[in-house]
């Protein structure tokens, strides 16, 4: 366990050759993204098929990351005629999208679109929203499109698949790490809390977000020790939340449990991990 630096079990496997096989029979993907990181939870396979159909992307969760971000990150997914929508996928009706998704039908039959993207950025929401909200069960088989994936038809003429969140099996391991911050990859597989907390703290500090821990907790950052190479903040933030053991020790990994599920869930408030332009690259 301790060795593992990717979390890629075969189910993933499995649906993205789904995907790939679908990829010629579908009009739109419509790709979903977790708007605190647009960059870092983009979908590997959504840039892959890019060549072959267009893809929209949606920033969900927008309520958990900083709006005048968000709202540079629209511009930029859309610099080049891309359409890029940012959402709170708990409220609100889809109404807007289902018609835009509509128009992508061609004449002899409905729009066909899946929708993908990495783990627990709100893919089962997105799709259960532009259900209606109501408990549909798949259609039936449908010849030449129903190899192994379940479709579902939205009122009118649109089909829409479902797929599981995907990884990327060749991500770099500090990626995947970055990822279960946010929920999309289990860290408990991958590093335990406890390392996967120090790296979010030691993020936080270097790129100038330290607040939200602050303003969550009334953490200020710990200075450096003499002889230390770096400040135990994980340590700090672990006495605040009494994570303690037997001789005042702190409990390190039920701590780290404890910052990440706060920060996964978007208990620290609204937070934006990435701006555009960032970090070289596309998004």
């Amino acid at each position: 366990m301790a060795g593992r630096t990717v979390w890629y079990p075969g189910h993933m496997a499995k649906g993205k050759r789904a995907l790939e096989e679908l990829a010629s029979k579908l009009d739109v993907l419509l790709e979903v993204r977790d708007a605190r990181a647009p960059r870092l939870t983009a979908s590997f396979q959504a840039q892959e098929l890019r060549r072959l159909r267009p893809v929209w992307v949606i920033l969900a969760k927008r309520d958990l990351a900083e709006e005048g971000v968000t709202a540079s990150w629209l511009r930029w997914l859309e610099r080049d005629g891309g359409r890029a929508w940012a959402m709170d996928l708990r409220k609100g009706r889809l109404d807007y999208l289902r018609r835009a998704l509509r128009e992508m039908a061609p004449g002899h039959r409905e729009a066909r679109v899946a929708v993908v993207g990495v783990p627990n950025v709100g893919k089962s929401l997105l799709l259960n929203q532009l259900l209606g909200g109501a408990h549909r069960a798949p259609v039936g088989g449908i010849p030449g499109i129903t190899k192994g994936v379940s479709w579902y038809r939205v009122e009118g003429n649109l089909l829409v698949v479902d797929s599981p969140g995907i990884l990327d099996p060749k991500a770099e391991a500090g990626i995947q790490r970055s990822l279960a911050w946010l929920g999309s990859s289990k860290g408990e597989v991958i590093g335990g809390a406890e390392s996967l907390a120090v790296d979010l703290l030691r993020y936080l500090r270097d790129h100038g977000l330290w607040g939200v821990v602050e303003r969550t907790w009334g953490v200020c950052p710990s200075e450096i020790p003499e002889g230390a190479e770096e400040p135990d903040d994980l340590d700090l933030l672990g006495r605040r939340l009494g994570c303690l053991l037997r001789g005042n020790r702190v409990d390190r990994e039920l701590a780290g449990r404890r910052l990440l599920d706060a920060f996964s869930q978007g208990k620290v408030g609204p937070l934006s991990l990435e701006r555009p332009g960032e970090g070289g690259g596309g998004a």
